[in-house]
């Protein structure tokens, strides 16, 4: 399989060379050349397959023979090495929840394939390759725990001040060795313009720059493997399925749709954002305008300028009445979210973080008083992560998992910088030490 770069699609590299560069030397995000179509033969029979057998058959033709088959084998079983349950929390509406893996994110499936593809693809070079990427929250948690001690690999994490749970924080900024954590004073779109610009300042040439952001095709297309397994777990219910994702750089609700275009049988998608509504002012409008971000208590979701949008255009061929068939885009409040994660808990006992609130709000709306579609939505993050927002608007605690103990009682271990030039000084001192 070879990607080429959607600003200039004369640039074109193997998978190989998309994961190790992250981004096109134009600036541009790879896209696959082809689609691969799925038998549907194979997609019927999907409930007798195993989730590495599903994964394996996914995303083996956009890697093709760039790895072998039995170490692409190892690194689909390490990737889905833990559940996704599929819980009905109330008539027609299910949850998807991605948050069992180590860090309690969906982020734990594109972070651990990609570390273990850029292992694979690193071990017989000399020079080390440094990842740097930008978090609005999950992200950064499972990249470090995606590469901690990955071998000729270091990883910098930039994510925004003050703009990240407790958790979250812990998670990306005491693991050490060679993860190291930058705080920005300022948003997530801040971090993220930093690592697109470091990516094209030819004075870093020498640190070996990559992402691990969903811009990242290695990062990105194991998204889909989820969409699969949910299908598996639904496709005896005899009813159409539409999908609601909470949207935030919309790398996510890009993954499904390519599952889509490869001929799994989802109905429709539902872009469910806070109130950084870029995407639903684009698909009343068709003027793609990025205003401010605005900090929510979703804060995962706090981003004006999606990177991953784009994708999702080209999927399409940017036309917006073919793309209207297949997306619907919502925009939730906190007021509306909270309202949300008090009803639901109270009326089923299921509790939704301040995400998955957004997405259950979108699946409820665009089922409205529909009874022949199944809609789930993705609960992409343990609620446990945002105790801020949920002690404090639904006065529960939420028991901490035996797993996040130990960090509580870890010491942070960050920089601060203010700006592009002190990120510049830091990974220049940092590569040459």
């Amino acid at each position: 399989m070879r990607y080429y770069s959607l600003t200039n699609p004369q640039l074109q590299v193997s998978f190989k060379e998309a994961a190790i560069q992250g981004i096109a030397p134009d600036k541009g995000l790879y896209f696959p050349m082809s689609i691969p179509k799925l038998d549907k033969e194979w997609v019927d029979n999907i409930a007798h397959l195993s989730k590495e057998e599903i994964a394996y058959k996914v995303i083996h033709s956009f890697i093709g023979e760039e790895i072998d088959n039995d170490s692409l084998q190892k690194i689909v079983e390490e990737t889905l090495a833990f559940d996704f349950p599929v819980i009905k929390v109330e008539d027609n509406v299910y949850s998807l929840e991605l948050y069992h893996g180590p860090t309690l994110a969906f982020k734990d499936v594109g972070a651990r394939f990609m570390s273990r593809c850029l292992g694979y693809f690193t071990k017989d070079r000399k020079e080390k390759i440094t990842v740097l990427v930008a978090t609005s929250g999950d992200t950064g948690g499972a990249v470090a725990n995606g590469f901690y001690g990955v071998e000729g690999v270091e990883v910098v994490i930039l994510y925004p001040s003050a703009k990240v749970s407790t958790i979250q924080e812990k998670q990306l900024t005491t693991l050490g060795k060679n993860i190291k954590a930058i705080e920005v004073e300022g948003s997530f779109d801040d971090c993220q313009d930093m690592v697109k610009r470091a990516f094209l300042d030819s004075g870093l040439k020498s640190c070996h720059l990559t992402s691990a952001n969903s811009i990242n095709v290695a990062r990105w297309l194991p998204q889909m493997f989820y969409y699969f397994l949910m299908y598996k777990e639904l496709s005896n219910q005899g009813k159409p399925i539409v999908v609601s994702v909470p949207s935030g750089n919309f790398g996510n609700i890009c993954a499904g749709m390519l599952a889509q275009k490869m001929g799994l049988p989802i109905h429709h998608f539902i872009a469910s954002t806070n109130v950084n509504d870029t995407v639903p002012r684009f698909m009343n409008s068709k003027e793609y305008e990025p205003k401010k971000t605005i900090e929510t208590i979703s804060n995962a979701m706090d981003v004006s300028n999606p990177s991953n949008f784009v994708r999702i255009l080209e999927l399409y061929n940017s036309e917006g009445e073919v793309l209207d068939k297949h997306l619907t885009a919502y925009t939730f409040s906190d007021k509306e979210t909270i309202a949300t994660m008090k009803k639901v808990y109270k009326e089923t006992d299921y509790l939704l973080d301040p995400h998955g609130a957004v997405g259950y709000l979108g699946v409820k709306k665009f089922l409205d008083d529909k009874t022949d579609y199944l809609g789930v939505f993705l609960e992409t993050a343990h609620p446990v992560k945002f105790p801020e927002s949920i002690i404090s608007n639904l006065g529960i605690e939420i028991p901490i998992p035996d797993s996040l103990k130990p960090l509580l009682f870890k010491e942070k271990q960050s920089v601060k910088i203010n700006s592009y030039e002190e990120l510049k000084q830091h990974l220049l001192t940092s590569f040459s030490s």
